[in-house]
This record gives C-alpha cells, sequence and structure tokens, in this order.
C-alpha cells in the first residue's frame, strides 16, 4: 500500500505539471514548488538559532481555523520560529505574507525524498497539522523522529478511509488494506485534537486512544473577528438604518434563489453581497437580472457615499465579508448548493439569523447544529426562501431570539484554542 500511496503522489505530480500550461491554479502549485528547497536553506542558514514549530494548512480555510493556535502560540512561547505551509495556491498566493509567521512556503508533494529533506532542513521541535491534513510520509518522518505532532480541530466520519467500508456478519467492520494503511498514518500522530464525540468514538473503534475532545478552534477565531472588526464607513452609510441581508460567498446557484426574491420583496431592504468569485463578468450577469439598482464595491470605494437608491452593493474586493455582518440583521451563506457551505461561524458571532442552500451542509456541525437550535434555516428554492425570510422579516422577537440563540452558540463552543496549547505544552 506504501509503494501504491507513493506513486499516486508521483502521478499526482505529473498530472499537475501537464495541466499547468492550462489551468492557473495547477500553474502556480507547480511553480511554488520550483527551487523551494534551495529557499528554505537559504533562509535557515541565516536564521539557525531559534527552536521551529511548523503549521500547516491545506488551504485558506484551514488556515483562518487554526490562526488562533498560531498566535496563542507565538505569545506563549515567543522564543520560537513559526514556519507556515501550504498544500494549495489558494492559501498561499492570501496568505504567503503572513505577519505571524517567520517563514511560509508551500508543502513540498508527500513523497519519501521530499518529507525526508523537508524535515531535516526545517528541524522542527513541534508540528500541527490543521483538520484535514494526512500525509503518510511526513508524518512517517516525524514518527521517527519523535517530534511531537499534533492534529488539530480534526473531525472524521464514518466514510472516510481510515474506517472499516462495510458491515461483515457478525457485525463488526471489514477494513481494506488501504483501510489499515490510512490508520497506520493516523497513528504517527502524537494526538489528535477533535471538535466532536464522534470523531473520538471513531478513533477508539479502530484502537486509537490518544484523543482529546477539544472543539474547533475556528470559534475562537470569529470571536477574534468580531472583537477587532473593522468599521467600513461606505457600507455603513449604504443601510441608510434599514434592514441589511448580507450574502456571504455566494455563487451562481444561490444567486439564482435570491434574485427572483429581490425582485419581488417590497419591504426596505439593503442587500450586500460578497461572491465567492469575484469575477467582473459574473458580477455583472447578476446586476443586469436585479430590477433594482446595484452598484459595485470598486466603483465608488473613493467615493464619499452612495446614492441613496441603491438597494444592492456587490463586493469584489477580497477580506471584507467578516466584517460586514456587523451591518447586517440577516445572513444567506453561500455554498450549501454546490461543492460545500462557506463559513456560518462569521455570521453567527454577531446573532444573524442564518440562510443556505440544502444541498451539501451536512458535514459542517455548527451547520447542524445551529439548525436544530432553530438559528439556521435550510433552503430549497425561491419560494421557500421567500416564505422563510418574510416571516422572519416581520417577527422582530424572533430575531431577537435568534440573534441570542446564535451569539451564545458560538460563545459556548470557544476555548479549544486555549486546550490545545495547554495539553500540546507538556510536550515542548
Amino acid at each position: 500500500m506504501k509503494f501504491l500511496y507513493n506513486i499516486g503522489i508521483y502521478l499526482y505530480q505529473f498530472g499537475l505539471r501537464c495541466a499547468a500550461p492550462f489551468h492557473a491554479k495547477a500553474r502556480a502549485w507547480v511553480r511554488g514548488r520550483q527551487g523551494l528547497f534551495e529557499r528554505i536553506k537559504s533562509d535557515f542558514q541565516t536564521d539557525s538559532q531559534a527552536d521551529t514549530a511548523w503549521f500547516h494548512a491545506a488551504s485558506l480555510g484551514e488556515f483562518e481555523q487554526g490562526r488562533p493556535v498560531i498566535e496563542a502560540f507565538r505569545g506563549r512561547y515567543p522564543g520560537y520560529r513559526i514556519v507556515l505551509t501550504f498544500f494549495s495556491p489558494s492559501g498561499y498566493e492570501i496568505r504567503k505574507h503572513y505577519a505571524g509567521a517567520d517563514f511560509v512556503y508551500y508543502l513540498p508533494a508527500d513523497t519519501p525524498a521530499n518529507a525526508r529533506q523537508f524535515v531535516d532542513l526545517v528541524c522542527p521541535k513541534v508540528v500541527f497539522f490543521i483538520k484535514y491534513e494526512f500525509w503518510h510520509n511526513y508524518l512517517s518522518q516525524l514518527h521517527a523522529r519523535q517530534v511531537p505532532t499534533f492534529s488539530i480541530s480534526a473531525i472524521f466520519r464514518a466514510d472516510q478511509v481510515f474506517f472499516g467500508a462495510s458491515i461483515g456478519r457478525a457485525g463488526q467492520p471489514l477494513f481494506f488494506p488501504w483501510n489499515r494503511f490510512f490508520q497506520s498514518t493516523l497513528r504517527n500522530f502524537t494526538h489528535h485534537f477533535v471538535q466532536n464525540q464522534a470523531s473520538v468514538r471513531l478513533l477508539n473503534g479502530i484502537g486509537i486512544d490518544n484523543t482529546t475532545l477539544a472543539g474547533d478552534t475556528r470559534f475562537d477565531r470569529v470571536r477574534q473577528l468580531a472583537e477587532v472588526r473593522q468599521a467600513v464607513r461606505l457600507v455603513a452609510d449604504f443601510c441608510h438604518a434599514q434592514p441589511v441581508l448580507v450574502v456571504g460567498s455566494a455563487w451562481d446557484a444561490d444567486l439564482k434563489v435570491l434574485i427572483p426574491f429581490l425582485n419581488c420583496f417590497a419591504e426596505p431592504l439593503r442587500v450586500i453581497v460578497a461572491p465567492h468569485e469575484i469575477g467582473a463578468e459574473e458580477i455583472g450577469r447578476w446586476q443586469k437580472q436585479l430590477h433594482a439598482k446595484s452598484i459595485k464595491y470598486s466603483e465608488v470605494v473613493h467615493n464619499q457615499a452612495i446614492e441613496a437608491d441603491v438597494r444592492v452593493l456587490f463586493i469584489d474586493n477580497i477580506g471584507l465579508l467578516s466584517s460586514l455582518y456587523q451591518y447586517a440583521q440577516f445572513a444567506y451563506i453561500g455554498g450549501g448548493f454546490g461543492k460545500g457551505l462557506h463559513n456560518i461561524l462569521e455570521a453567527a458571532t454577531f446573532g444573524l439569523p442564518l440562510f443556505f442552500g440544502n444541498k451539501n451542509y451536512q458535514k459542517f456541525q455548527e451547520a447542524n447544529d445551529l439548525i436544530a437550535a432553530g438559528g439556521a434555516f435550510l433552503v430549497e428554492d425561491t419560494p421557500e426562501f421567500t416564505q422563510l425570510f418574510g416571516a422572519l422579516y416581520q417577527d422582530k422577537a424572533l430575531q431577537q431570539t435568534l440573534r441570542a440563540t446564535n451569539q451564545a452558540y458560538v460563545e459556548n463552543h470557544t476555548g479549544a484554542t486555549q486546550t490545545i496549547l495547554d495539553l500540546a505544552g507538556r510536550w515542548l
């Protein structure tokens, strides 16, 4: 299985190199790793004294999830040098200048030679892998060198490759060679800090007991964002003291539901749309479908105010979304009709009642929890959203109840960062 795994990694690299001339992300993935070991060697030759803490995130979302731990670690252990790695260009390209790390790199592909060389050069004293990253060769190298290595904010599901694929006649899970191989990858971690009790049970079921139910560090992150939120004067002026709906990380499938609603909704309402992709062509197409007057943020960012008759504001830049929720009374979160729900906690921390598509939300624990608590609503189509939103819009008392529900949910789930660092500190 290890041989097949390594062959798969080599084939994956080869495929990306073939795709690079035609695909921007594949091109960034390949180019970002060219000359990487020479760069690392140069960095560490000029800064070779401090101990190193290595944090790894797949992409931007995982980085934001682990960011509270990185920053709290820096505060608790100021003598450590921090190395941050990303697998994906969508994380690296946005956070390559992140001031909370001393060095930010792409993670070299998980071949045996790469893993050995990277660990030789960086020589970490402690390692944190955030959420979903389970690279066999890196973890094997770290385990062999007895480097304390932690999986943080991890969440496991029964359909993942680590667990039994089916149930046998005696009611016991049937394991295949690939299940056992990937289980051996998990055993290379010093400790697993998981998000929920179901993950603890799954790990215990395959004999992995070095687990702690710590919770999700994203709660700590969104609480930080709420506390240090930046005022956006132009947006505050746009709202004109009217009710505001923020549409966060919107995809085309989400706007297909929302635009017919907006074209028919007659009550006072300002709408702020932050697209998942900020392409001018797609935003322009959405603007043409709207009956109400709309404008893009980039068109007015240098002006003093937005004209009073503009009802819809499209945010065509990156980095504002988490600060927009402070101006809203309602939030629709995109992605539920497509690849997966975007971060709903950024809105929940402000107490906003939430709406999202009903197709792809189940693997997000917070979505299930808030649906059960009554603070979030599943949407199938425009008529359903119109009915749900209209009823809530008219019921001010229910809005206040849901605001308290969602704020309390976030507050009650903070503290994972401290739990992780307190326990991990035993190995430092």
